[in-house]
């Protein structure tokens, strides 16, 4: 079941549409401005269910997949790439790397929230 998330994008605008859509789904929402802080919190506390800009200063979504895959605590938990590529080789990249999947931007929050129900059983 799917009820703690970890929102990682250096756009504060971005977090807040994102916090706001699934905080309003009964969903409990930690925010992270990068990479560095996003890793920060997901070793700090389990979150199920991992959402990642992809560009964003000092740690990638990319590398920020990579380490958290590294860490027996992150090997299954759901991680989806927030991003503005659409191209088959960066899908091919982040999937390697062990993304569950990407949304691309603009987010639809009615299909962010669909998208997370989908992954795990909804709060509540």
């Amino acid at each position: 079941m799917i009820t703690n998330i970890l929102v990682i994008d250096d756009s504060a605008s971005m977090r807040a549409i994102l916090q706001a859509a699934l905080a309003s789904s009964g969903y409990t929402v930690t925010l992270a401005a990068d990479g560095d802080e996003g890793l920060e919190h997901a070793l700090a506390q389990r979150f199920d269910l991992v959402l990642t800009d992809q560009y964003m200063p000092h740690v990638s979504g990319l590398d920020l997949i990579k380490q958290l895959r590294a860490n027996q605590s992150y090997a299954q938990t759901p991680i989806l790439v927030l991003t503005t590529e659409s191209d088959e080789t960066f899908k091919a990249e982040v999937r390697d790397a062990g993304a569950t999947g990407w949304i691309e931007k603009p987010v639809d929050p009615e299909m962010l929230v669909d998208l997370v129900g989908a992954l795990g059983d909804a709060p509540g």
